[in-house]
């Protein structure tokens, strides 16, 4: 081949590509059918509320329904197993809470709580209260430890079930704060409720939304929150940590998908997320119930779900804590 057509062959190929087809990542189509948003606990809970607070904003945005499906049981594990085994085409998400973590540490679960999902984001932040029937002699937290150290074993604490995330929070309350109460643990947080109100067991951690209704109506007397801050909404009540240094526990909620989920459904979820906690009233619905917006990157999320599940592991150790 002589030089003049080696030359003509090389000025050819440096515009060879203004002539290729564009070359695009493929965005896949979706959603092509509705969405299934599992939450794993029964309907009118703190989590079935945030998820139906999402879903008809989510079916506006996507133009398909997400339809919330409850499927309680083991304290979430259930409906998180479930998700973690529906296909991955991102059909099937879930709203889970911060017991997600929990489980991790209490069950052998058949997929990795951390690196066996697709994480979307966190959703949303909320302390536990300690509250104590008003018959308890003690009007604030210090006066609480010091009536439990004093008579160990005679305080009676309720959660809505072994393992459950108030029952792991005051476990570590009474390992950080070395008093022993008696844990009577019931089916769902009605019943321990109820047996709160009526005395029969002197004090329990649980929601705003459960319980703030009958602290404003002085049934019953909070004497702390769990997270490192006081909460915006019970200003006058102390975080534990203010008492106990280094305490700090936050219930919180957040969403996943299956394994394997597209990566571009998982980043069109994650900016949908922080869209609607951007909204006023979607803002003013979760802090009804004692929750704080808090949206995150699915790397933030994923390192919380891995912090809390090393945090439960040790308290559940330490606690010698068995699931019957």
């Amino acid at each position: 081949m002589n030089a003049k057509r080696v030359l003509m062959l090389l000025a050819a190929t440096m515009w060879l590509p203004l002539y290729l087809p564009p070359c695009h990542a493929q965005t896949p189509k979706w959603p092509e059918k509705p969405v299934r948003v599992i939450v794993p606990f029964p309907p009118g809970g703190t989590t079935d509320v945030v998820a139906r607070v999402f879903a008809p904003q989510m079916a506006e945005e996507f133009g398909q329904q997400f339809v919330v499906d409850n499927r309680p049981g083991a304290g979430g594990a259930i409906g998180a197993e479930i998700a973690a085994r529906a296909n991955p085409d991102g059909h099937t998400i879930i709203v889970v809470t911060s017991s997600y973590a929990a489980n991790g540490a209490l069950y052998k679960l058949p997929y990795d709580p951390v690196k066996g999902i697709a994480p979307v984001s966190l959703i949303s932040i909320l302390p536990f209260i300690l509250a104590a029937h008003p018959s308890v002699k003690a009007t604030n937290l210090k006066d609480f430890i010091e009536l439990a150290r004093g008579n160990p074993g005679t305080l009676n604490f309720g959660s809505p079930g072994t393992g459950s995330g108030p029952h792991l929070t005051a476990e570590l309350f009474q390992q950080m704060a070395k008093i022993k109460m008696v844990h009577v643990a019931y089916k769902g947080d009605a019943p321990a409720l109820a047996d709160l109100l009526g005395g029969q067991i002197q004090a329990t951690f649980a929601t705003d939304l459960i319980l703030g209704t009958h602290i404003k109506a002085g049934k019953l007397r909070a004497l702390a929150v769990t997270t490192a801050q006081r909460a915006p909404s019970m200003p006058d009540v102390p975080a534990i940590g203010e008492v106990i240094p280094g305490y700090a526990v936050a219930g919180w909620a957040g969403m996943w998908a299956p394994a394997g989920t597209p990566a571009e459904v998982v980043a069109r979820l994650n900016r949908s997320v922080a869209r609607i906690l951007r909204q006023p009233d979607v803002q003013a619905r979760l802090r009804s119930a004692g929750a704080e917006p808090a949206p995150s990157s699915t790397e933030e999320f994923a390192r919380l779900i891995a912090q809390d599940l090393a945090t439960w592991s040790q308290v559940v150790k330490t606690g010698n804590i068995r699931i019957e």
